[in-house]
This record gives C-alpha cells, sequence and structure tokens, in this order.
C-alpha cells in the first residue's frame, strides 16, 4: 500500500464511500480500518475523530502508521531473531519511522491503524511494540507474496494471532522435552562409543526430532493415515531411531559390522542411506503409517520419488484424498538452494499430473554446506526463495526454540490440510561438528566453530527456559537424560527391544509376492496374447465419439484410418498398436499412467490419445470408455519438465504401485 503514502485525503474519502456503500468493494485490511475508524466516531463523536487534514477528515499520517504495518507484515522476517550462533546479517528491512515520514513525536499519539493488528485504536509506540513482538521474535514470517486474498488473510490472522497466544499445555513441553532428550543423548551415545565413525549427526539440529514428532501428531488429528518423508544422510539415523521406531539394536548392529546386508538390487548400502516403515502411535491414540525414503544420495534427489510414491498412494490407497497422505521433505539449506531438482520438483507441485495435495518442507539450515559458508554458497538472501515461485510460505524459525518450531511445523500441518499447497520451514541451526565426524570444521569456519563449540545443545537451552519459567521441577531433564543413558546402554548390552509392528499394505503384499528370477524363468515366454473380442472393443473405442463431440477436422481422417486398421486392413501401425496394449492392460482394472512431453497428442502428432473438442477445448480419453463400468485408469499428462524431476517422480510411482504400467 506504499503507493497511499502521500496520498490526499479525499482519496481515503472515496474509499471510505465505497466502503459504506459495500464493504466487499475494498480490500479487507481497509475494511477493518473503517470499522474501526466508525467504532471509535460513534463512541466519541465527531470530536473524538483524528485530525483533520486538507481535504478529508483522514490524518495522513494514518496512512503513514498504515504503511509501517505494511511494511513489517511484508520485510520483519529480515530482522527476527532466527539465528541461534551469530548475529543476522544486515539486510535493510527498511523500517524505521523517518522511513515512513514518521518521528518520536509521533509516539504517544494514538491512530486508528491499530485495528488492523487486533489492539484497537492505539499509540504509535504501542503499535510498534506489537509488531516488534509478531515479527522480530524466533519467527521470521515471509507470506505477503500470497496471491490469493482469503489465503493471505488466513496466514496474516494466524502470525499475528495464534502465534502470539501460542503456549504448549505442560505434557506437550514434557513431550518436546523427551523427543528432545532423545535426540541428544543418542548422538551424545553414538559419539562416545563409535567415535570418529561417519554418521553425518544431527547435533546441532536436533530440535527436528520434536518438530517431526510434531507433525505426525498434528496431521493425524487433521485425518493422515500416512507420513512419507524424504531426506539426505544428515541426521537420518536419529530420525530412524527416534520417530521411526527402528530399534537401537538394529543401528548397533550395523555400527559393529554384524548387519547383513539385502544385497538384490547390488552391494547393499551404508547405513545411513536406508529407509524404513513403522506404524506408530500418537498421544491421542492415533495409528499413523511412516515411511522413510531410502536414498543412496544425492541429497535431494529423493524428493520426486517421495512425491511418485505418494501421488500412486494417493490414487490406488486413498480414493485421491491427499489429507489422508502427507509428503515432508528434509532438506540442506546448500542443497535446497544448489541443486535444481528443488527447483524441479516446486514447478511439479501444482501441476494435475504430479499434484500430492501438498508437501511440507523442512530445512535443517545448517549455515553451511560440506565447508562453505551459506554467504559463499548462494545469491538469494535465504535458501528457500524457491518458495516464491509457487506462492508458498515460509517460516523461518530459531532451532534452540523448541516450542516455537512446534508452533511452527502444527501451522505448516494446518495450512497444508486446509489449503492442499506447499509450506515451508526454515529452521536455522547449526552443524556441531565438520561435514562427517572426522572432519576439522575449523579449517573453514574457526570463527563460527568456535562460538558452536561453547553453545549448550537444544535440550540444554531448552531446559534452562523451561527452569526458569517454573514449567517443570528442575531435576526433570537431568533424569530424563540419566534414565535414557541407561536405556541405550542396555540395548548396547543386546537386552530385547520389541520392534514396532508394521502391518503390510495391499501393494507391499503385491511387492513381497514378487521373487527373484532364475535362468530357467526365461526357457518359455509367457503367454501375453488377447482375444479377437478384446481387440475389437478396444478398437471400437478408439474410433469413435461421444454424442455432441466435435473434434478439428485432421482427426477425423486420424480415426478413420485407425478404423481402417482395426477392421479393415488388420495392420497396425505403432501408434495403434501401443494403443491397444494399452487398452488390454486397461480391461484387466491395471492402472496405465503415460507422462512426458506431448504425450496426449504425441510428439509427432502419432498418438491421439487424448482428443480435444474444438468448440469447448474439453479432452476426451478414448480409452476411458473401452467397457461399461471400467474404472478410469488411463491417466496421461503432457509435461514440458526436466527428465529429472519427472523420471524421479514415475520411479516413485512405480515402486508404490507394481502393477500398475508407468511410462
Amino acid at each position: 500500500y506504499s503507493y497511499m503514502a502521500n496520498a490526499h485525503g479525499a482519496a481515503i474519502e472515496d474509499l471510505h464511500e465505497s466502503y459504506k456503500l459495500d464493504p466487499e468493494s475494498v480490500d479487507e485490511s481497509w475494511q477493518r480500518f473503517f470499522e474501526g475508524f466508525e467504532f471509535y466516531q460513534s463512541k466519541f463523536g465527531e470530536n473524538g475523530q483524528p485530525s483533520q487534514t486538507e481535504g478529508g477528515v483522514y490524518s495522513e499520517k494514518e496512512v503513514k502508521v498504515r504503511d509501517l504495518i505494511h511494511a513489517y507484515r511484508t520485510r520483519a522476517h529480515l530482522r527476527s531473531k532466527t539465528n541461534p550462533v551469530r548475529e543476522r546479517k544486515e539486510r535493510y528491512a527498511i523500517l524505521d519511522l523517518a522511513d515512513f515520514g514518521l518521528t518520536d513525536a509521533d509516539l504517544d499519539t494514538e491512530f486508528e491503524v491499530g485495528n488492523l493488528i487486533g489492539i484497537g485504536r492505539a499509540s504509535l509506540k504501542k503499535i510498534i511494540d506489537s509488531l516488534k513482538s509478531i515479527y522480530e521474535k524466533s519467527v521470521g514470517f515471509e507470506y505477503m507474496y500470497i496471491r490469493r486474498q482469503s489465503i493471505l488473510e488466513w496466514f496474516k490472522k494466524k502470525s499475528e494471532y495464534e502465534a502470539l497466544n501460542f503456549n504448549p499445555s505442560l505434557d506437550e513441553k514434557k513431550r518436546i522435552l523427551l523427543k528432545l532428550n532423545e535426540a541428544v543423548v543418542f548422538e551424545n551415545f553414538l559419539h562416545t562409543k563409535y567415535l570418529g565413525q561417519k554418521r553425518f549427526s544431527l547435533e546441532g539440529g536436533e530440535t527436528t526430532i520434536p518438530a517431526l514428532d510434531a507433525i505426525i501428531n498434528a496431521g493425524a488429528d487433521l485425518g493422515v493415515e500416512e507420513v512419507m518423508i524424504g531426506m539426505a544422510h544428515r541426521g537420518r539415523l536419529n530420525i530412524l531411531a527416534n520417530i521411526m521406531g527402528k530399534t537401537y539394536e538394529q543401528i548397533f548392529n550395523e555400527f559393529e559390522g554384524n548387519a547383513v546386508p539385502d544385497q538384490t538390487m547390488g552391494d547393499g548400502d551404508v547405513k545411513y542411506h536406508m529407509g524404513y516403515s513403522s506404524i506408530v502411535e500418537t498421544p491421542n491414540g492415533k495409528k499413523v503409517n511412516l515411511k522413510l525414503a531410502p536414498n543412496p544420495s544425492h541429497l535431494e534427489a529423493v524428493n520426486p520419488v517421495v512425491e511418485g510414491f505418494v501421488r500412486a498412494k494417493a490414487d490406488r490407497l486413498y480414493d485421491n484424498d491427499y489429507n489422508k497422505i502427507l509428503p515432508v521433505l528434509i532438506h540442506g539449506d546448500a542443497a535446497a538452494a544448489g541443486q535444481g531438482i528443488v527447483y524441479e520438483v516446486a514447478q511439479m507441485s501444482k501441476l494435475d499430473g504430479y499434484t500430492t495435495g501438498g508437501t511440507i518442507h523442512f530445512v535443517i539450515n545448517n549455515q553451511v554446506g560440506f565447508t562453505t559458508d551459506f554467504a559463499d554458497a548462494r545469491s538469494s538472501i535465504y535458501c528457500t526463495d524457491v518458495a516464491k515461485i509457487i506462492d508458498a510460505p515460509v517460516l523461518h524459525v530459531n532451532g534452540d526454540n523448541p516450542e516455537t518450531v512446534v508452533f511452527c511445523v502444527k501451522l505448516a500441518v494446518e495450512y497444508r490440510q486446509k489449503f492442499k499447497k506447499d509450506i515451508f520451514v526454515d529452521m536455522v541451526c547449526y552443524r556441531r561438528h565438520g561435514h562427517n565426524e572426522a572432519d576439522e570444521p575449523k579449517f573453514t569456519q574457526p570463527s563460527l566453530y568456535n562460538i558452536i563449540s561453547k553453545h549448550p545443545n537444544p535440550r540444554e537451552v531448552y531446559n534452562r527456559s523451561l527452569i526458569e519459567r517454573g514449567d517443570v521441577d528442575a531435576g526433570l531433564a537431568e533424569s530424563m537424560d540419566k534414565e535414557f543413558k541407561n536405556m541405550l546402554q542396555d540395548r548396547l548390552n543386546k537386552v530385547k527391544q520389541l520392534s514396532l509392528e508394521y502391518e503390510y499394505q495391499e501393494v507391499e503384499q503385491e511387492w513381497k509376492e514378487l521373487r527373484i528370477s532364475n535362468p530357467s524363468d526365461f526357457d518359455v515366454s509367457p503367454e501375453t496374447s488377447i482375444s479377437q473380442d478384446t481387440v475389437d472393443k478396444i478398437g471400437e473405442a478408439l474410433t469413435k465419439l461421444p454424442e455432441g463431440f466435435k473434434p478439428i477436422k485432421q482427426i477425423e481422417k486420424v480415426l478413420k484410418q485407425r478404423k481402417d486398421m482395426f477392421f479393415g486392413s488388420q495392420q497396425l501401425n505403432w501408434a495403434a498398436a501401443e494403443l491397444l496394449a494399452y487398452g488390454s492392460l486397461l480391461v484387466e482394472n491395471k492402472i496405465v499412467r503415460l507422462t512426458g512431453q506431448d504425450s496426449q497428442r504425441g510428439t509427432f502428432s502419432h498418438r491421439h490419445a487424448v482428443l480435444k473438442d474444438s468448440v469447448t477445448n474439453e479432452p476426451y480419453n478414448s480409452l476411458d470408455y473401452i467397457e461399461e463400468g471400467q474404472k478410469q485408469n488411463f491417466k496421461i499428462y503432457n509435461s514440458l519438465l526436466s527428465e529429472f524431476g519427472v523420471l524421479g517422480f514415475e520411479f516413485g510411482y512405480a515402486m508404490a504401485n507394481p502393477s500398475a504400467l508407468v511410462v
């Protein structure tokens, strides 16, 4: 609204006249402004109105304060206290009074625009204090670029009201502390027992564990039945143990070299690349199916695989109800900014062929990639700036403030479930060790790692905060710490730990029924023929149009040639044979999914699997109408996306749906 900064009072008067005729005719924030103004007038009369200026009753300073509020909403994230180990770089937020033609002399003046942030008519000082409390603390809210007004207003209210009033219950605080304990002690234990072994620890970012725990629990309360997680290697062992429920014995056996790797598809893989599946029960008694995708590197390459996997599950198991399955992608900051696959997956997120109903992106922002400081790693201010291309809001949050991180991820789950769109949580933390545990980070960041070496871990920071606030007994965290260390020692001493029960889903049963081939399987070719009756049914579907459908003239010629191939010469060209093959699978109720550049028409105008009405542009998918009551299993989508993203997505789709034909 900066264009109003120097507006003549009459301009605002005109807006008010429009508002009085129809409140919906002006922006919602102006509606709130005028509501407050009229309420004040009704309460205090004409003498209580703002100071008059030439041309209208509205003070120009009201508009300047309004601009200040807008600027805080837009740019105050650049000043928020999100970095736990060093001062933020100067990002020129332009939020000083002088930037808006205001001075200290205005601080005691009351302004109607206090209504915009819910505090009513208030002094400029109170307005600024309120804005700082909302926008300059542990969360940097970045959302004002959202173009859909209803979503923008929803997010604004969440940021300005619920964030201030978030106060988890005592049980929730104990749960956060418990998950932090598990995360911190697990890393310390491994560091003690397996000194120097690579594990790509989560140390510095341990708040990831209570964050994921909160995502799963909040998701379950909002209808999520399955959560699919994709991530690189850093922190994977901790997540396997403390989120997925992989037993400590299994993890310790891998460190001891006693585990037998699955070499079905090659030479096996290292422990911090492996996936896992489990079923967990939330504190509210809801069961959630968890999956962590295996990722034999490279970092973000797993992202489209996860999305394809989720899409297949939604198609096959959840009847296209995306509320029931939630993809969570865990990024590193350097990889999120540096790998093109992140941009590709973001661009795929709203397309019919690839949407998964929104993804929660959780960034473990270590502020360093391998040995490179973030200032040398990217040109953008944030590693999450890719979010802006799809209007996805970003919550930048201090990783040393676990309660605020939990608020952010719960907000992210609610946003995703409500709007079916992507959202980013950028948790700013640090990496206590080097790239791996044998690496010396002081070679490249000596000053930063001098600070990190003396900085308490997130559990210690949170425990101290709880004690100072009087929320828990001073000895609670210490006793939890001792109990957990004893439990880990017991596990290492071969005391049995029951693994979580897991019930295989229908599509997973299909994979279990498959076996490794042997040479004799290739002695005789399998029977793949179809009956003439099936050929005729498919041919008829491919050569007829629904009543009232008007194709372009050239299509009439294509259909005439196709009819002659099926019912005259009985000699099929490549395209007709391909469509016959797909049709033969569809009548067996198999899913056929085809994606790629111009795949509906065919790159060389050869396929014509989907026809378009020349008047309405409505599509007609011939192979969906082979026989009455047929399930519409033929999915064909045009795509101009990079091969890397599409191939990864389709690989994930095929892995989750082995009976489908994915091309």
